[in-house]
C-alpha cells in the first residue's frame, strides 16, 4: 500500500492525474492528491506548498466522485488540507486517508511511508502457542515523565516482558483520536497514528523492534463506529440527510450506536474500500501480526440486541479477513462479540465471518464470578468445568480466554485484586485468588490473554491517566516468577508439557461439596504430553485429597501456586511428586493423593519415554 509513484521527467505533469491511489501520492518532485467528496462543487488544496491559497492549486473531478490534482514542489513533512465548497458552505477538512496529523484538530502532514525495516522477516508464532499481553500504550509506562507513554517508553520494557514469557503484544486502538489520552476507541482519523504516542515512524520502530525481541504484534480497530469528536469524516463534502453524518456514513436508523450516529455505511463501495484498506495497512505497511476487531456485534447489528442485522455489515468483515489471511496466512483476527455466536469463527464459505478466533464470553465471565464471590459456598464448581470445555466449532482455539481485560476491569468492574478486596487488595485472599485465575487461564484450552499489570497484582480499575504501578513489579516480584512459570509451562518450553498446547481436555473431576476441580490437558497424550491440573476454589487445606490419573508411574509436580518464593505470605505446603495408584478412580485408570493447600492450583505431568 506504498503512497509513492515514480514517473519518468519527461512525463508531461497533465498526464500525472492518472497516477493510482488515494490521499497524499508522492511523485517525483511533486505529490498528487485525491479526495472522494461526491457532492463537492469544488475541492482545493492548501497547505505549506501554496501558503494555504485556495486559489492555487484546484483539483479536478473525476466521474468516480473523485477529486484529484497534482502539486509541484509539494514534500513529504508538508502541512495540508483540502478546502471544500458545496452550495453555498465552503469549508476545510483533514485527508481522510492521512497517516499522520499535527493532531486531531490541526492540520494533515504529507508522510514519507520510506521505513528502514532492516530485514524484519518476523514469524507469527502458531495459534496454540501464543500467549497475548494486551496493553495501552498511553497507561502503560510513562519512564518518569509527565503526559501520556509513548510507543519508545513501552519498548524500554520489553526485556519485562521478554522475561514474562509473552510472545503476543495487543495494543489498544492507536489512530489519532480527540486529546491525548484516551483509550483510543474513538477514532476521529482512521489513518492516522496517535501523535502524542509517536507517530506513525513511532509505530514502525515499535513494531520493528517488537519483533526483534520476539514479540508478535497485534493491533486493535474500531469499524463499528468512528469518533464521534474531531470527526473530519462528519458530513465531509457538506451532504447529508435527516442531519446525519453525510457520505461516510449510515444517514438513517442504521447509523446508531451507543457512540452516536456515527456507524459507517457498510453497503457503499466507497465506505466498504475506506475500511478494507485501512485494515490492510496496518499489515502491508506496518508490519502487524493480527488485527482485533472493536465490538463486532455492532457492524454485524444495529442494537445489542443482535437482532436488527445489517448483512453487509457482515459481508465485509468476511471480504477483510478474506484478504488479510490471503496476504498473510499467519495473521490472526480477533473478533469482540461476546454473544458466543460460532458463526463469528466459521469460514466465509459455512457462511461465518471468517474470524480466527474470538474473546469467549463463555470463559471470562463465569471464571470472574468463582473466583470473586465472596463465600466458599457460592463458587459453582459446574461453572468451572464449562467454561474449561467450552469452544467455538469444536476447536479450543477460535477463543481467547483472559479474566482481565480493559472492558473487564473498567466501567463500574475492577482488577480481580480489588473484587476480591477492595480494601485490602494485596492481602492473601487477593492473592491466592488472583493466581487462581491466572492459572485458570493458562492451562485452560484457547488462546490465553492477560492484561497490562496483571502479573504484578495491579488493583483498582483500569482508566486512560493512570499509568500501571511500576513498583508493583517489586514488591509482588513472585507473582511475576508464577506467572512467567506457568506460561513456560504453557508454551513447553521444558519438553514436559504439551497437552497445554493441545486441542483437549478432560475435566474428570468435580467436586462441588468441596469446591475442587481436576482436568486433563492433551495434545497426543502419554508421558510428556498429558498434564493434569488440580484446583482447588475454597479456603480448606486438604491433607489426603484423592482424583484421577490417566496413568501408571511417577507425576511430577511442575507447579504449585502456594510456593512461598511466589509470595511469603503462601504456606508451600503443597505434595511433591506422586506415584499413581492402581486403582480406577474418576473414570480413569489410576488415582493419586495429594496434600492440596486452600485456592491452590497444582499441575502435574510425567517425563518423556
Amino acid at each position: 500500500m506504498s503512497q509513492t509513484t515514480t514517473l519518468t521527467e519527461s512525463e508531461p505533469t497533465s498526464s500525472r492525474t492518472h497516477v493510482e491511489g488515494m490521499g497524499p501520492i508522492i511523485l517525483d518532485n511533486a505529490v498528487a492528491f485525491r479526495v472522494w467528496a461526491p457532492n463537492a462543487d469544488s475541492v482545493s488544496v492548501i497547505g505549506d506548498f501554496n501558503q494555504w491559497d485556495k486559489d492555487a492549486h484546484p483539483l479536478e473531478r473525476e466521474d468516480s466522485g473523485c477529486w484529484v490534482g497534482i502539486v509541484e514542489g509539494a514534500k513529504p513533512g508538508d502541512q495540508y488540507k483540502y478546502q471544500i465548497t458545496a452550495g453555498d458552505k465552503t469549508f476545510q477538512r483533514i485527508d481522510p486517508r492521512v497517516r499522520e496529523v499535527t493532531n486531531s484538530v490541526g492540520n494533515g502532514i504529507i508522510h514519507d511511508p520510506n521505513f528502514d525495516w532492516q530485514d524484519d522477516d518476523f514469524q507469527m508464532p502458531a495459534w496454540n502457542e501464543l500467549v497475548i499481553y494486551e496493553s495501552h500504550v498511553g497507561t502503560f509506562f510513562r519512564d518518569g515523565k509527565d503526559g501520556v507513554g509513548t510507543f519508545d517508553d513501552y519498548a524500554k520494557k520489553f526485556d519485562y516482558l521478554r522475561k514474562l514469557g509473552v510472545n503476543a503484544l495487543q495494543i489498544m486502538p492507536i489512530a489519532e483520536f480527540a486529546g491525548d489520552y484516551s483509550w483510543g476507541y474513538n477514532p476521529a482519523h482512521p489513518y492516522a497514528i496517535e501523535e502524542a504516542y509517536g507517530g506513525p515512524q513511532g509505530f514502525k520502530t515499535f513494531v520493528r523492534e517488537a519483533h526483534r525481541a520476539g514479540f508478535a504484534v497485534i493491533l486493535d480497530v474500531v469499524y463499528n463506529h468512528f469518533g464521534p469528536s474531531d470527526l473530519d469524516l462528519w458530513q465531509f463534502d457538506g451532504w447529508s440527510e435527516n442531519n446525519k453524518g453525510g457520505i461516510y456514513f449510515y444517514n438513517d436508523y442504521r447509523s446508531s450506536t451507543p457512540w452516536g450516529d456515527t456507524r459507517p455505511d457498510y453497503g457503499r463501495g466507497e465506505v466498504r474500500s475506506y475500511i478494507r484498506d485501512n485494515a490492510m495497512m496496518w499489515l502491508e505497511d506496518y508490519h502487524v501480526d493480527g488485527l482485533r476487531y472493536d465490538m463486532t456485534l455492532y457492524i454485524r447489528s444495529v442494537d445489542a440486541s443482535g437482532q436488527q442485522e445489517i448483512p453487509e455489515g457482515w459481508g465485509l468483515t468476511q471480504w477483510i479477513n478474506r484478504e488479510i489471511h490471503a496476504f498473510k496466512p499467519s495473521a490472526i483476527t480477533i473478533a469482540e462479540d461476546l454473544q458466543n455466536n460460532d458463526y463469528l469463527t466459521k469460514s466465509d464459505i459455512e457462511g461465518g465471518a471468517a474470524f480466527s478466533t474470538q474473546w469467549d464470553a463463555n470463559f471470562v465471565h463465569p471464571i470472574r464470578d468463582v473466583i470473586t464471590q465472596p463465600d466458599d459456598s457460592g463458587r459453582d464448581m459446574m461453572k468451572v468445568r464449562h467454561a474449561l470445555q467450552h469452544a467455538y466449532n469444536a476447536d479450543a482455539f477460535q477463543r481467547v480466554i483472559y479474566t482481565e481485560s480493559h472492558d473487564e476491569v473498567a466501567n463500574g468492574k475492577s482488577r480481580i485484586p480489588s473484587e476480591v478486596d477492595g480494601e485490602d487488595p494485596g492481602n492473601w485472599y487477593s492473592q491466592k485468588r488472583s493466581t487462581l485465575g491466572l492459572s485458570l487461564v493458562l492451562t485452560a484450552p484457547g488462546i490465553p490473554m492477560l492484561f497490562q499489570g496483571q502479573a504484578i497484582l495491579q488493583d483498582g480499575w483500569f482508566t486512560d491517566t493512570s499509568e500501571l504501578d511500576w513498583e508493583n513489579a517489586s514488591e509482588y516480584s513472585g507473582i511475576c516468577k508464577l506467572t512467567a512459570d506457568l506460561i513456560s509451562l504453557r508454551l513447553n518450553q521444558s519438553g514436559i508439557s504439551k497437552g497445554l498446547t493441545g486441542q483437549h481436555v478432560d475435566v474428570f473431576h468435580v467436586n462441588n461439596k468441596d469446591k475442587v476441580v481436576a482436568y486433563r490437558r492433551s495434545y497426543d497424550g502419554g508421558p510428556g504430553d498429558d498434564v493434569v491440573v488440580v484446583a482447588n476454589f475454597a479456603n480448606q487445606h486438604f491433607e489426603q485429597y484423592e482424583f484421577g490419573l490417566p496413568n501408571s508411574g511417577i507425576w511430577k509436580r511442575r507447579f504449585s501456586s502456594d510456593q512461598s518464593r511466589y509470595s511469603e505470605d503462601f504456606g508451600n505446603d503443597a505434595s511433591g511428586d506422586i506415584e499413581a495408584i492402581a486403582d480406577a478412580y474418576d473414570g480413569q485408570s489410576h488415582r493419586g493423593r495429594i496434600e492440596l493447600p486452600p485456592y491452590t492450583v497444582l499441575i502435574y505431568s510425567q517425563d518423556p519415554v
